[in-house]
C-alpha cells in the first residue's frame, strides 16, 4: 500500500536538519523500496521546514518502523508526522 507522509520540523530546528541531512539521504537511499519519492517543504526564504514522502509498505506498522529509524526522526527534528493511505493515480510507475 502507498502512503503519503507529511513531516513538519520543530521551530528553530534547521541546524538539526542540516546536521543530519547527509545521514538522512543515505538512509533514504538504503530504504528506496519503502521511501519512493520525497523532498523538503520550504518557507518563503527557501529554508527547509519539513518533508513530504511518498512511500510503499506492506502495512502502516512496517512503515512506522522504517520512519522511526530515519536519522531525522532519531534526532527529534519533527514537530508532527502525518501518515495517510494514498492511491497513486497520475504518473504512477509501471
Amino acid at each position: 500500500m502507498h502512503y503519503v507522509v507529511s513531516c513538519i520540523d520543530k521551530a528553530g530546528h534547521l541546524p538539526v536538519r542540516q546536521a543530519n541531512r547527509a545521514a538522512h539521504l543515505e538512509y533514504v537511499k538504503a530504504n528506496a523500496d519503502t521511501i519512493l519519492v520525497g523532498g523538503p517543504y520550504l518557507d518563503d526564504a527557501g529554508n527547509m521546514i519539513g518533508s513530504l514522502l511518498i512511500t510503499e509498505a506492506v502495512d502502516l506498522k512496517t512503515l512506522q518502523t522504517v520512519l522511526a529509524e530515519d536519522p531525522y526522526a532519531r534526532a527529534g527534528l519533527f514537530e508532527s508526522v502525518d501518515i495517510k493511505p494514498w492511491k497513486w493515480a497520475i504518473g504512477a510507475p509501471g
